[in-house]
């Protein structure tokens, strides 16, 4: 029998008066109404509120600020128009030299709640441009016959209509500043209401877009696409099934985006839709805080899990004796390896294998590792840290996107397996946004 959907309480009538306690892992403002806690959007830890319910379920219930009446000293003027009403943003109401410390607040906070540690020495953040930084995304594309155009760009907030957006700033210029040209090119398509997406890939030097298309173009939509791409230094791509579709447009070249290590000497290729981090200057500066915080030398034989495509296994590779990657996605470990060829790497191995699951009987897990790094997605890396038993490694640097499941993991590592957490810090990787990017090092 298929499950239940749950249902959604009936809204709380009115406006409600509240303070708000402290900020959710996701920005949102806390409070408490009734014994229940409630995230408030745009509202920050000491002020004063008036909100009303967007939504209400058992054991939470969400709203937004309809009147400020008490004003942080935290609070500025978002300068995005679009603020508000498209979801890419929600911190932009906090002084760009305060967001960073208010997450630092938050994974410390996080940290001692569910992980129940405390870092002793706290990194200095990792920062970088607030603007125009974004190099990776998917954006949605709507034909709405109504408004008599094409949206492209973002959700709303909390909403699964894509928002009337002009511009993102936060997107790199060559896409966030032409996103009407890209409205405007595609309502002259044929297949203008059979786009829903773009995967936006920019590198060092190298724009692509693919279009994931519903219905195959005609010769004049991909006439018409192409003399886009050529007139704004774009490389236009079709996608019309999964990732590994992803094709230029007939007779025009293959252009593989590339984005680079200075510090290692390490140029990356990647495809369109593949994870790459979307903030070049912050990655930078992330690759050598975990190469210093590992302190490698030609006698550590190193274990990458999560490794994607070789973010911070080639670059460790430079100075450790072997690497191990490990990765769930075959694509990826198949352009990891093409990553080591390119910049002639020889002292790593990658392998698949679903980091979910048990993978005590793998080969590769059958090494003892000195030293591990980890860089998980949201969900965190538990199931696998109980292999931390065999390959009993001396130092672990921990990357994590989500503070909870980076608190919830320390946790393990520290009150389970015996590791003491050394330092920990965050990392601007996503200015004007509630995402949290953080790095902890961990000793036997």
């Amino acid at each position: 029998m298929a499950g239940r959907r749950k249902r959604r309480k009936k809204l709380p009538e009115g406006t409600v008066n509240v303070t708000i306690e402290s900020l959710a892992h996701d920005g949102r403002g806390v409070a408490h109404v009734d014994g229940k806690v409630v995230f408030i959007d745009e509202a920050l830890p000491g002020e004063e509120v008036v909100f009303e319910y967007t939504d209400s379920r058992r054991d939470y219930a969400e709203g937004k600020v309809v009147e400020l009446k008490t004003r942080s000293d935290l609070r500025v003027e978002p300068k995005c128009p679009h603020f508000g009403s498209c979801g890419g943003c929600s911190f932009q109401h906090v002084a760009e030299d305060q967001q960073i410390r208010l997450k630092e607040n938050l994974l410390s906070e996080q940290m001692q709640r569910i992980g129940k540690v405390d870092a002793p020495t706290i990194w200095e953040p990792l920062t970088g441009p607030h603007w125009q930084y974004r190099r990776k995304a998917r954006m949605g594309v709507k034909y709405v016959p109504k408004k008599g155009r094409v949206l492209v760009g973002f959700r709303e907030r909390r909403n699964p209509f894509l928002a009337e957006i002009e511009s993102c700033r936060v997107m790199h210029p060559i896409v966030g500043e032409k996103l009407m040209d890209l409205s405007a090119m595609i309502g002259q398509l044929t297949i203008k209401d059979k786009i829903p997406q773009i995967e936006v890939a920019i590198g060092d030097d190298e724009c692509v877009l693919a279009f994931r298309v519903l219905q195959a173009p005609t010769a004049e939509d991909k006439q018409i696409m192409s003399e886009f791409g050529r007139q704004h230094g774009i490389s236009m791509c079709l996608q019309s099934k999964g990732p590994d579709t992803i094709m230029p447009i007939p007779g025009d070249p293959e252009v593989i985006p590339m984005y680079s290590l200075p510090d290692q000497n390490i140029r990356f290729k990647f495809k369109a839709a593949m994870f790459t981090q979307v903030n070049y200057e912050i990655n930078r500066k992330m690759v050598t805080r975990a190469l210093e915080a590992l302190a490698l030398t030609r006698d550590d034989n190193v274990l990458d899990l999560f490794c994607g495509l070789g973010n911070f296994t080639l670059p460790m590779a430079t100075l450790a004796g072997h690497v191990v990657g490990v990765e769930g996605d075959l694509p990826l470990v198949k352009h990891a390896r093409e990553n080591a060829r390119f910049n002639q790497i020889e002292n790593v191995d990658f392998h698949v294998a679903d980091l979910s699951k048990d993978v005590r009987e793998m080969e590769w897990s059958q090494q003892k590792f000195n030293k591990v790094l980890l860089d998980p997605s949201r969900a965190g890396a538990s199931e696998v840290l109980h292999n931390f038993k065999h390959w009993n490694p001396e130092r672990i640097v921990y990357v994590s996107c989500n503070p909870s499941t980076l608190a919830r993991d320390s946790g393990i590592l520290v009150n389970e397996l015996g590791y003491k957490l050394v330092k920990a810090g965050v990392m601007d990787m996503f200015p004007q946004t509630g995402h949290v990017e953080s790095i902890a090092l961990f000793e036997k």
